[in-house]
């Protein structure tokens, strides 16, 4: 078997609700996805969601090679970009072409990829992420009860800029939670995507601490900031949670050598051989993994067979428009399926002939704020302004 080509496709994720976080808001709630398609001499193409940046380059270090030999490309991948570097869209684009190669390798075996890689269980643990910073208060209420139908008892909300507004918000998700698993105490996190300083979240953090009982708190701080980091989980009693941003083993060694995150992250963008090493370094070290992403149905088949894995985040109940996934969601878990591979399937056809606004330049939650981290009490600032269109981060 070889590889023969590729193709790029764009489709969209419609929320039909405003999504973002502490750095801006989509208010139309519709993302940009991107898709790699790779084909095979033997008719088997793979599907990797990710992003297409400079592709021909990346592609050429697989292209005509047995796609079953998925690890040793993947390296072969990190190589051809060796001097400009892998990280960022670069590392995305490793990341989907990875999962792609698992994918083809898995329908050639003629089983679902969480067979393939020695899960047991197809149930994988999820939490509720509504990325939901852009909602009002019943808007949020009736969401989490969406998820709190599916049978979910934990849930991470979006936050950072206002600790008052962090607390109510939290209370109400605790609340539809709680009274949907007949007055159990459910899970509850919150992400701030790196909008603090160090003394910013320790502060922010015990505010919410003298009322409520956090699982963890998310990127706190910048994502390469291991003293941040070690300084937040000193001051906390939550647990810090960090990593979906970093691309390479080399990112994550300063922050889990050091022992300055308890949870281990890692985004589905970043690939399916990126987080089995992921999960071996903290395993390494006695952390817990936690996969990050709206669609990380590559991390999800990966993370039944790593002995570390706590829960993985569940997003919008609905995939991208133009795909289907072999996946539903009940009693708070993934339950994957038995196609092969990924069990996605994608309509090129119906992606091709969907036709989307043109992309505006600079808004929405994957750019930073001028003066994020530089807030101070009694000066209102919040969330940039709204954009649409732009791939969004989780």
């Amino acid at each position: 078997m070889r590889i023969t080509g590729y193709r790029t496709l764009t489709t969209v994720q419609d929320w039909g609700r405003p999504v973002g976080d502490a750095n801006g808001v989509f208010a139309d709630g519709v993302v940009r996805v991107p898709v790699v398609l790779v084909d095979t001499d033997v008719g088997i193409t793979g599907v990797g969601l990710g992003p297409h940046v400079e592709i021909d380059s990346v592609f050429a270090a697989v292209e005509g090679e047995d796609p079953r030999g998925v690890t040793a490309l993947y390296d072969r991948m990190l190589r051809q970009v060796f001097k400009a570097g892998h990280a960022g869209a670069v590392f995305g684009t490793i990341g989907a072409l990875d999962t792609a190669l698992w994918d083809i390798k898995a329908q050639a075996a003629g089983e679902p990829l969480w067979r393939l890689l020695g899960g047991r269980d197809r149930r994988v643990p999820a939490y509720a992420s509504g990325v939901d910073i852009g909602l009002g208060d019943d808007e949020l209420v009736a969401l989490y009860e969406t998820y709190a139908d599916r049978g979910l008892r934990v849930a991470k909300i979006k936050g950072g800029l206002d600790v008052d507004r962090d607390r109510d918000r939290l209370i109400l998700v605790r609340d539809v939670l709680s009274d949907a698993g007949g007055g159990a105490r459910p899970g509850l996190m919150l992400d701030v995507n790196e909008a603090l300083t160090r003394k910013q979240a320790v502060r922010h953090v015990g505010e919410l601490e003298r009322v409520l009982d956090l699982i963890w708190i998310e990127e706190p701080v910048r994502r390469w900031d291991a003293e941040g980091h070690a300084a937040v989980s000193r001051g906390v009693r939550a647990s810090v949670a960090s990593g979906e941003n970093l691309t390479g083993l080399e990112q994550y060694r300063p922050l889990i050598s050091t022992g300055a995150i308890d949870i281990v992250q890692a985004a589905a963008g970043w690939g399916v051989t990126h987080f089995l090493r992921v999960a071996a370094f903290a395993h390494a070290h006695d952390l817990p993994v936690s996969p990050i992403g709206n669609t990380p149905v590559g991390l999800l088949h990966a993370a039944t067979s790593v002995p570390n894995h706590l829960v993985s985040e569940l997003q919008d109940l609905q995939p991208p428009s133009g795909i289907s996934i072999d996946l539903h969601v009940e009693d708070g878990a993934f339950v994957l399926g038995d196609s092969p591979g990924l069990g996605v399937r994608v309509d090129e056809e119906a992606i091709a002939a969907s036709r989307w606004p043109a992309l505006p330049a600079t808004d929405g939650p994957h750019v930073r704020p001028e003066r994020a981290g530089q807030r101070l009490p009694g000066v209102v600032q919040g969330v940039a302004p709204p954009g649409r269109l732009h791939a969004l981060p989780s």
